[in-house]
């Protein structure tokens, strides 16, 4: 509360005022043209003119002392200077592009500090460099705060005008040529309005902290929005808070305000980077642990359909199929257990209804690339097992409805394995065909290990059988002219799909 009433305190006098507007201003300034500097890879070009504006500054200070208007005038005046510069070495001479930047900076900002230094000297003159790093916000005059205004309104005026040709010329320079629009006038254009900014937060954060309010907002509203528009709105309002509590901090804290806005900026970009809704990292690892227990208990139904099909399903078994710890198998089992794709019969897993559609489903994803592997792309029988095992959680069923289009329909996987297909409406036992109806056996869809007994007679899945007749005990179909005979309890068992 002590801080609270200090700060309301301060904030009654009119230097406070004009300090916390100059620093709202500069900061939603800052946060607009920020999004093009960031998005158009020129964030040591903001860096550079932010130091270049030196020269300008002491030549106009040499013509007409103490005036806002030549400080301006002079700063912007080297801004061009420096864009231009910089732009016709990248063109011109076979240099780096990043090195034709530090190369014009570094000289500008040296021949500013020169200046400063040889102006310094002169009797009556006082010129702090400090001021010109690090900014003085609390020291603003009306003339500033006046000039930060204007600038302020004659950027956002600007942006929303030009919106449309800044948009362009950031993402599509090429159609930007074919619609006419000059990608060049719109660069040096930028740079003025990037002059025009620097030099209205030359007082409140200084030469060397104001690329921090252009490209740390921007940062953090790139995080957390992928519409341009969007973008702007909340790295204008992140860059406006920014600015209002880091110069609270400072007053509280004692310290510098330039720099404490500078950090207040990272402190709200260090918090978008871990907990931004779609790149946040902090949400990122919760997304990649979700994932991660979905294909665990994915592999479990997997697992329990092999132990099913070659031995008993039992906790020990599963464990060692999936190589999951007791603890985590359990906990994935009691999920299992709450989806409804397992139950429990005598405190053992059983897979349900649900539970061996799923699987097989994956059984399918996992054959079908395998198949595609080895037939489309060429890799060896040896090879597929392990990508196979990891793309099978990820693709999706139109597409591998696509791939089982393109291959063919497959019955089987380079393994002999046979490859399970979809259930449909047309799905009945074998048992309910009718005579003369076609039909193909589904793999997926066999409910007991005796089924196997089918493959051994050399009965196979995704071949068209025609249903001959059904005696007392048995069913007799014919598949690749051949005729089998199948008991009726298997033939329950065994789902059909209708040709």
């Amino acid at each position: 509360m002590e801080v609270i009433y200090q700060l309301a305190d301060v904030f009654q006098y009119e230097w406070a005022q004009r300090a916390l507007l100059a620093s709202s201003l500069v900061g939603i300034m800052c946060g607009i043209l920020g999004c093009f500097i960031m998005l158009r890879n020129m964030a040591l070009i903001g860096d550079a003119l932010s130091h270049a504006i030196l020269p300008g500054v002491v030549v106009g200070f040499i013509i007409a002392g103490h005036s806002v208007l030549a400080f301006f005038t002079g700063a912007v005046v080297s801004g061009l200077i420096t864009a231009i510069l910089i732009t016709w070495i990248q063109r011109n001479v076979k240099s780096k592009e990043d090195a034709a930047i530090g190369i014009v900076f570094t000289t500008m900002f040296a021949l500013g500090v020169m200046g400063i230094s040889y102006v310094s000297r002169q009797q009556g003159v006082h010129l702090d460099m400090k001021d010109f790093l690090f900014g003085n916000v609390l020291g603003i005059a009306n003339q500033d705060l006046w000039l930060t205004s204007l600038i302020t309104g004659y950027v956002i005026v600007c942006v929303v005008l030009f919106y449309r040709y800044f948009l362009i010329t950031t993402f599509q320079q090429l159609l930007a040529r074919t619609m006419g629009i000059s990608a060049s006038t719109m660069h040096y254009f930028l740079m003025l309005l990037l002059s025009f900014a620097v030099v209205a937060s030359l007082q409140s954060v200084g030469v060397i902290l104001v690329i921090a309010m252009l490209i740390i907002p921007a940062s953090t509203a790139y995080l957390l929005t992928n519409k341009l528009s969007y973008m702007i709105l909340v790295s204008a309002l992140i860059g406006l808070l920014s600015s209002i509590l880091g110069l609270m901090i400072a007053i509280v804290l004692e310290t510098t305000p330039g720099p404490a806005m500078s950090v207040t900026a990272a402190l709200f970009y260090g918090i978008t980077v871990l907990f931004a809704p779609e790149r946040g990292l902090f949400v990122n690892y919760v997304r990649k642990q979700r994932k991660l227990r979905r294909i665990q208990r994915e592999d479990i139904l997997k697992a329990m359909i092999w132990l099913k099909n070659n031995g008993e399903v039992t906790r020990p078994a599963l464990a060692q199929r999936t190589k999951l710890s007791s603890n985590t198998l359990n906990k994935q089992l009691k999920k299992l257990t709450q989806n409804g794709w397992v139950t429990m019969h005598r405190k053992e897993p059983a897979l349900t209804e649900q539970g061996i559609s799923i699987a097989y489903r994956l059984i399918r994803a996992h054959r079908l690339w395998e198949t595609y592997m080895v037939e489309s792309l060429g890799y060896e029988k040896e090879q597929i097992h392990q990508q196979a095992e990891k793309f099978e959680h990820l693709l999706p069923e139109k597409f591998l409805e696509q791939v089982d289009k393109d291959l063919g329909f497959p019955a089987t996987d380079p393994h002999g394995s046979p490859i399970p297909q979809l259930a449909s409406a047309n799905n009945v036992a074998l048992i309910e065909l009718l005579p003369s109806q076609r039909a193909v056996i589904f793999g997926r869809d066999i409910e007991d290990t005796n089924a196997l007994q089918l493959w051994q007679m050399g009965i196979a899945p995704n071949i068209p059988l025609l249903m001959k007749r059904v005696d007392d005990d048995y069913v007799i179909i014919e598949m690749n002219a051949k005729l089998f005979q199948i008991n009726k309890e298997l033939a329950q068992k065994v789902k059909v799909s209708l040709l």
